[in-house]
């Protein structure tokens, strides 16, 4: 059963944009949190921005602070990951996860998350 499903990859070349969407089921529809990652081959997945549902509070990587801009859409049921000013480093595969029970566990620890996307690839070329 999937949960969340990401699109809106693509290759781009340095300078460029792209906007990544997660179409969110029901039953993560209601997350307290929900986040994107992203992961390159051979290297440990990274959170890059995160969006508390309830506050709209939001949290950055702070290699893509003031690049990339995540929002929510409640009626289409969508999480958003604006990417602006791409840079070669950004390419990975990026990856939506959601969060429906709280913990301590830290925004970018992948355990504060129990729902994940299967990804979409993003290459950056320069």
């Amino acid at each position: 059963q999937v949960h969340l499903v990401e699109s809106g990859g693509g290759s781009v070349q340095s300078g460029g944009s792209l906007t990544l969407s997660c179409a969110v089921s029901r039953d993560t529809a209601n997350a307290y949190y929900m986040a994107w990652f992203r992961q390159t081959p051979g290297k440990e997945r990274e959170a890059v921005a995160l969006l508390y549902t309830r506050s709209e509070v939001t949290r950055y990587h702070d290699s893509v602070k003031g690049r990339f801009t995540i929002s929510r859409d409640n009626v289409k049921e969508a999480l958003y990951l604006r990417l602006d000013n791409l840079k070669p480093e950004d390419t990975a595969r990026y990856y939506c996860a959601a969060g429906t029970t709280t913990n301590d566990f830290n925004w970018s620890d992948e355990r504060k998350y129990n729902f994940w996307g299967q990804g979409t690839q993003v290459t950056v070329s320069s």
